[in-house]
């Protein structure tokens, strides 16, 4: 059994996209890795993003950008509480930034990652009671076949997963804070009217 600062070190020192990247030498992250990801011992919120962006790559903080700031509006919570790893841990389905494609996006998170990290992780903080799960990739490890067939879908039936969930901890399924999800904000005013007061609610428990 490794400890969590040993997990925490060792995903620092991870270069799997480098070294044995999936798909081959052709797809080998083309900059160095820097994983990005926040454990904790007591947190009882695990947040589940994609992967970091450019912005958090420079900085290694995660959410350290104008989503991170969308996204501790939704929490109604500070960058103090934020980024206190004793309320929230932050742990993304793929730790370093992947790139952009040819249209300047960013990339989907690495392949390599998930499979190698993410069982080890959950098991080691057995403690968390709700799990935030950002975007389509977090919904799809976090639910597996319980996830609709869209993104829109899943979040839209979010009370299927945060209040009828009885083994292990609950999903709570977000859109991604990003700013190119503005006018889909603006589509589905229920998720400000519904979702947004739900989860604040268990932000407070689980944090307070």
């Amino acid at each position: 059994m490794v400890t969590l600062e040993e997990l925490q070190h060792a995903i620092a020192s991870c270069r799997i996209c480098r070294d044995c990247p999936a798909g081959g030498d052709a797809k080998r992250l083309p900059h160095e890795p820097r994983p990005v990801a926040y454990l904790s011992a007591t947190a009882r919120i695990l947040i589940a993003g994609q992967a970091p962006g450019m912005k958090v790559h420079q900085s290694g903080i995660p959410f350290n950008d104008a989503s991170g700031d969308r996204l501790r509006q939704w929490l109604n919570v500070g960058r103090d509480v934020f980024y206190d790893r004793s309320r929230f841990a932050i742990v993304p389905m793929g730790f370093c930034f992947p790139g952009y494609d040819a249209e300047g996006h960013d990339l989907p998170p690495r392949r390599e990652c998930a499979p190698q990290w993410r069982w080890t992780v959950i098991a080691a903080m057995p403690q968390v009671e709700l799990v935030l799960a950002i975007g389509q990739y977090a919904q799809t490890w976090h639910l597996g076949s319980r996830r609709r067939k869209t993104m829109t879908e899943t979040v839209e039936h979010w009370r299927d997963f945060l209040l009828a969930n009885t083994e292990g901890p609950k999903v709570l399924p977000l859109p991604h804070p990003s700013w190119r999800n503005t006018a889909w904000l603006k589509r589905n005013p229920w998720f400000e009217a519904d979702v947004l007061p739900a989860l604040r609610r268990e932000v407070d428990r689980l944090t307070g």
